[in-house]
């Protein structure tokens, strides 16, 4: 009697009436087999998708029978497209994140499956997905290669996850990215600040306030128009009210001056707004979120919302369940369901908040503190809906594997996670799964919370907020820094800067050691991906931090008028930060080529740019108007400098050919600081 199916080149799938979404999942499959199989010697078998309506949502039963026949049982297309994913993961070893992780495929003639049922496991959370956020770096490289790989890889990779949810993109994006989404078997949701994913007010109507006191019919046709472009699909319908940007809505309509005016008239709006999705769509799935400004309402009573409706809870950008801090304003209210009712959940992986987050590296936090938190939120009634900010995937592929697992229902620890990870994705090769656990505890502590850690925002912002302070007026604040410092004098706001990036200089110097020690074991393609992932979120940190303490230095030296010391260390700053930039291009290869040209929000070529502007300003204020006292120190003998009859015997130098010549005498004290008397003056 057989007891295997072999899976082989030869084997093919039946189904009949395949849905647009099945069919994506055959294709899928079918892509696999290519992959995994040669042609020789086949073996012509079948594995037949059937149709069980006595399997619930999203269940499957692969039952194998016989040498030639496996059936696939499932009532929905979520449920087959599960059952072939699993036949790709678990029979062929294809990873969930086998694209975004470079997985080298491995081929082979055939392979065996034992003569047995496999039956779907079940979710913890009921709707789960990915919100493909600030998504500049997809975005851009779609554009240049002119392919929609990038994307779906994307949602490829979420159904690999078991996830059933996406938010397809940011604003435009959201709307393009839709139908394909659909295509693949994804519900779809939106954005907190697009109510019912309709076109922004601002542009459909560019010349008009976008004041719902003035034009509230214009803005019930824009939902209208947003439910009936989508209620042919499986559709979560965002509801809320928010201003034209993410911010609230009082911002431009200043007549909503109260808490109880701002909240009787979201209360008002979105529960028309269900209305009108009831109108045409059966039986609707409709949610909220109390975000910022919405969560503070609706916890202090101005906020009253139909029970059907989901309420999102949201995390501050940083893992943690509590309010999110918006500008110097941190509150902290925990952000978790008081009452029974339907709860979900919206969490960051990846967060942009122009302070301290980390978008083009890894969440900062441990994974020991996202599951508690996750798990602890379930509890609270909080597991119908979890909407993960999944930004451009690659960076984060660590934490999106975490919360893969936690929504399978798994407890899961640091260390475990590390293991586990590098085992599917490294070969479990040594010192790796090391790297990866010591990342969170090397990152810096900018306050006093748990969850006060810092990503790559917080060196590229503190810089860029300082240094515009600094050419401004050093004498005043920086406001946009005093989230970090609290209302201190501006030469405080260093101090506090230089302290944190230096507890970062010695625990990321320690992690960069490692990483170098481990991959310098490595080889091939697992050096690769090693070098291009951990190893090189651990350079952009210690290079910005190397930057930002040069940066601090550099103002001590010009608060002691101390100015070309201050011009060369500024000009240092500024390498640090394109070395970042150049880090991460140098780790662009094949598929990757381009794909981190567009690091337009954290941006480390721009505070490199910055900080030459800085070193203009301090040569400014060192040897302005003239401009030739540093070239006559760096380029002339001593017994010259002081011998004015010519100011200058050659054209004056760029701040780019005085900062090369001043690296170049550095270890030399002879021009260092000194004063040329001003003989023309």
């Amino acid at each position: 009697m057989d007891s295997f199916f072999d899976l082989n080149g030869g084997t093919t799938i039946k189904f009949e009436l395949a849905s647009k979404p099945i069919w994506n999942g055959i294709k899928i499959l079918n892509r696999d087999f290519e992959k995994v199989f040669d042609q020789i010697d086949t073996n012509d078998n079948q594995i037949r998708l059937i149709e069980d309506n006595l399997l619930g949502e999203e269940e499957y039963r692969i039952d194998v029978l016989s040498k030639d026949m496996m059936e696939v049982r499932a009532s929905d297309d979520l449920g087959f497209i599960y059952a072939l994913l699993f036949i790709s993961s678990d029979f062929l070893n294809i990873k969930p994140f086998w694209f975004w992780m470079d997985q080298k495929i491995k081929q082979t003639d055939k392979i065996e499956v034992p003569i047995q049922s496999y039956q779907s496991g079940e979710k913890i959370v009921k709707y789960r997905g990915w919100f493909i956020n600030d998504e500049v770096l997809i975005d851009y490289v779609s554009q240049q290669n002119d392919s929609d790989q990038f994307w779906d890889m994307a949602f490829e990779a979420l159904l690999r996850c078991g996830g059933n949810m996406i938010i397809p993109g940011t604003d435009n994006n959201s709307r393009k990215y839709r139908s394909k989404a659909v295509d693949a078997g994804l519900w779809i949701t939106h954005h907190h600040a697009e109510p019912l994913g309709a076109e922004m007010f601002t542009r459909e109507y560019p010349h008009l306030d976008a004041s719902y006191t003035k034009h509230a019919e214009k803005f019930q046709e824009l939902w209208k128009k947003g439910i009936l472009e989508q209620k042919e699909n499986k559709t979560i319908y965002n509801l809320g009210f928010r201003g034209q940007g993410d911010y609230p809505f009082w911002q431009e309509n200043p007549e909503y001056d109260t808490p109880q005016k701002q909240g009787a008239l979201i209360s008002e709006l979105i529960n028309m707004q269900y209305e009108m999705v009831k109108k045409y769509v059966d039986n609707p799935i409709c949610c909220t979120n109390l975000y910022g400004e919405m969560m503070e309402l609706y916890q202090e009573g101005y906020i009253e919302l139909n029970p059907e409706i989901i309420k999102i809870w949201a995390d501050n950008g940083y893992g943690k369940m509590v309010s999110r801090r918006q500008g110097n304003s941190n509150p902290r209210v925990p952000a978790l369901p008081r009452e029974d009712g339907r709860h979900g959940m919206y969490y960051h992986v990846s967060f942009y908040d122009l302070q301290a987050a980390s978008h083009m590296t890894m969440l900062p936090n441990s994974v020991d503190m996202v599951n508690n938190e996750l798990h602890h939120a379930f509890t609270k009634g909080a597991n119908d809906f979890l909407i993960v900010n999944a930004s451009n995937i690659r960076p984060h592929v660590f934490y999106l594997d975490v919360i893969k697992k936690i929504w399978e229902g798994e407890n899961i620890n640091s260390a475990a996670h590390a293991q586990a990870f590098v085992a599917e994705y490294f070969d479990g090769a040594d010192g790796v799964a090391e790297c990866f656990s010591e990342y969170p505890k090397a990152t810096i502590k900018y306050g006093e919370h748990e969850d006060d850690q810092a990503g790559e925002q917080f060196y590229n912002y503190g810089v860029r907020i300082l240094a515009s302070q600094w050419m401004e007026n050093d004498q005043e604040t920086a406001s946009h820094y005093v989230w970090a410092t609290g209302n201190v004098g501006f030469n405080k706001q260093i101090d506090y800067f230089r302290q944190a990036c230096s507890r970062g200089l010695e625990s990321f110097t320690h992690l960069y050691d490692t990483c170098n020690r481990v991959s310098n074991t490595l080889t091939g393609e697992q050096k690769t991906l090693f070098d291009a992932t951990i190893y090189l979120q651990t350079k952009i940190h210690l290079y910005c931090i190397q930057g930002s303490l040069d940066f601090c230095e550099a103002y001590a030296y010009f608060v002691e008028k101390k100015y070309m010391s201050a011009f060369l260390k500024v000009g240092l700053a500024s390498e640090k930060f394109a070395d970042a930039n150049k880090e991460m291009r140098n780790h662009e290869y094949g598929i990757w080529k381009g794909f981190y040209a567009n690091d337009c929000l954290s941006n480390f070529k721009f505070t490199a740019h910055v900080l030459k502007n800085l070193m203009g300003y301090i040569r400014v204020i060192g040897e302005g108007p003239r401009f030739f006292y540093w070239q006559r120190e760096l380029l002339y003998s001593e017994e010259d400098r002081k011998i004015l009859l010519l100011t200058n015997i050659q054209n004056h130098l760029t701040d780019e050919e005085l900062l090369t010549l001043m690296k170049e005498d550095s270890g030399d004290d002879k021009w260092r600081d000194s004063s040329i008397p001003n003989m023309l003056s």
